[in-house]
């Protein structure tokens, strides 16, 4: 069976990738930080029109366009876009590579005539890509090299078998694939073709070049193999169990359970993942189907952790007349990096972990929050609440004087002077001065436009009072006011 492969070339991959999430008319770009000056990364075909090139200044380019539109280019979500292109390229044929930052490469070797023909397959795959925003050149040939070379140098096409010499001829050497350096070297000595280049000794071209030139000859004209590496295909966190008769009994459920964690347990082991999503389905023999999903506080891949978690939402199972399929699936998965064990071979926070699994497969675990410091000295801003199953704690918090563990809206007092009161009523009691600490002089943020400090300067006191309440009190000296805002434990 003769090889065939097919190169994909997406010559606008970012800009396109881009303008699919949010549309611009007119010229559009991409840019990065380059050589201490934003540069242009990509740009759509309207920019390339307007006379902008990759590597030209954002200035200078908006000299020559003023109506130019630009966004900062993102390197990685390009990446990954591409990689998710490569697995939607894998409906024409199971073996897709990455070929650079902006192409795929495709074996098509044995499954064209499934989509009718060379010619049909890329006349669809081109079809496709264009519906959904993005712009390709295809180059069909039976080498890797070849295909390459037609996809960004010979405006796209199919080279027949035996055919590529006369294909590739005409193309300029820089189709081999070789560097910039040694493109410039070989034109500065008139051989701009690859024709002219086939026409030299290759004893000459090997002394003067070194072995890279006649490589990348040799691989496109097919003298020399050159495989397609495909993507590795991503790990199926999933495994499933028959029962050879019925069961119902929650202890038989729990002891099937445990064998299906065991085997995913060390599939997740082998991926350096952890679960953080688990559901488990159980099929009755009436062909009706139950799921018990369990949202884990952290990553996990010990089944002795898990299989008790589980037993909550498994004893609620209506067996019916029998389970007779099990199937338990990580729905979400994170990266969970081998670490070193503390004492009785668990890590540290592990028991916190599974409380709060506990309790979050009752009430939630979006409901379970918990308080990390904000880089602000105003009180209502020192904090922010987050899912405390999504953040770790964070610390140490930057502000010296303590805080009351109770902070609440500022309540007025009925009191007057710039001195701490030594009597004044709050909350229905009446209260007298014991003991006083400050003050502490807290400036507003004036940045932040916040209503309640617009006020200006509060001078805070932490006040002891005879009755046994320790308060956090503060002055307003531009507008004379007493208040209360916290309580001490």
């Amino acid at each position: 069976m003769q090889r065939r492969i097919v190169s994909v070339w997406f010559p606008r991959l970012a800009s396109d990738r881009a303008l699919r999430r949010s549309p611009v008319e007119g010229p559009f770009v991409l840019t990065d930080h380059e050589k201490n000056a934003e540069r242009i990364y990509c740009l759509n075909a309207a920019a390339s029109a307007a006379g902008l090139t990759r590597g030209m200044g954002l200035a200078d380019a908006r000299s020559y366009c003023p109506d130019l539109r630009s966004r900062p280019a993102d390197p990685g979500g390009d990446q990954g876009f591409l990689g998710l292109l490569a697995r939607w390229a894998r409906r024409y044929c199971p073996w897709v590579g990455l070929e650079g930052a902006d192409g795929l490469v495709l074996d098509i070797s044995g499954a064209a005539h499934l989509m009718g023909g060379e010619e049909a397959l890329c006349d669809d795959m081109r079809a496709r890509l264009a519906r959904a925003g993005l712009g390709a050149e295809l180059g069909a040939a039976e080498t890797r090299g070849a295909a390459w070379a037609m996809a960004r140098y010979g405006g796209g096409g199919i080279v027949a078998d035996g055919d590529l010499a006369a294909r590739l001829g005409p193309l300029p050497v820089a189709a081999l694939r070789i560097g910039e350096e040694m493109s410039v070297k070989l034109q500065r000595l008139g051989i701009r073709t690859i024709a002219a280049l086939m026409d030299l000794p290759r004893a000459t071209l090997a002394r003067r070049f070194g072995p890279e030139l006649m490589m990348r000859l040799d691989q496109a004209l097919g003298a020399q193999p050159e495989p397609v590496k495909p993507l590795p295909r991503e790990a199926h966190f999933a495994v499933r169990m028959s029962l050879p008769d019925p069961i119902g009994l929650q202890g038989d459920v729990m002891a099937a359970t445990e064998r299906l964690l065991e085997r995913l347990c060390a599939t997740l082991k082998a991926e350096e993942r952890g679960a953080r999503v688990l559901r488990m389905t159980c099929r009755r023999v009436d062909a009706g189907a139950q799921d018990i999903e369990l949202r884990l506080a952290r990553p996990l891949r010990e089944a002795r952790r898990i299989l008790p978690l589980f037993e909550r939402g498994l004893g609620e199972v209506d067996a019916g007349f029998g389970i007779d399929q099990m199937r338990l699936e990580a729905v979400l998965v994170e990266r969970l990096p081998v670490e070193q064990l503390g004492r009785g071979g668990m890590a540290r926070g592990e028991g916190l972990d599974d409380l709060m699994t506990r309790i979050g497969s009752r009430i939630g675990l979006e409901n379970l929050r918990r308080f990390l410091p904000a880089d602000s000295h105003i009180p209502e801003r020192s904090f922010q609440l987050a899912a405390a199953s999504f953040t770790a704690p964070a610390g140490p918090w930057g502000i010296a004087a303590p805080r009351p563990l109770t902070l609440f809206a500022p309540e007025p007092l009925a009191a007057k002077g710039a001195d701490v009161p030594r009597r004044f009523r709050w909350r229905r009691m009446a209260l007298s001065l014991l003991q006083a600490e400050g003050p502490e002089r807290i400036a507003p943020e004036w940045w932040m436009g916040d209503e309640n400090w617009r006020t200006g300067l509060r001078d805070y006191w932490r006040v002891q009072t005879r009755e046994g309440l320790r308060l956090w009190l503060y002055h307003t000296p531009q507008t004379p006011g007493w208040y209360v805002q916290g309580i001490f434990a």
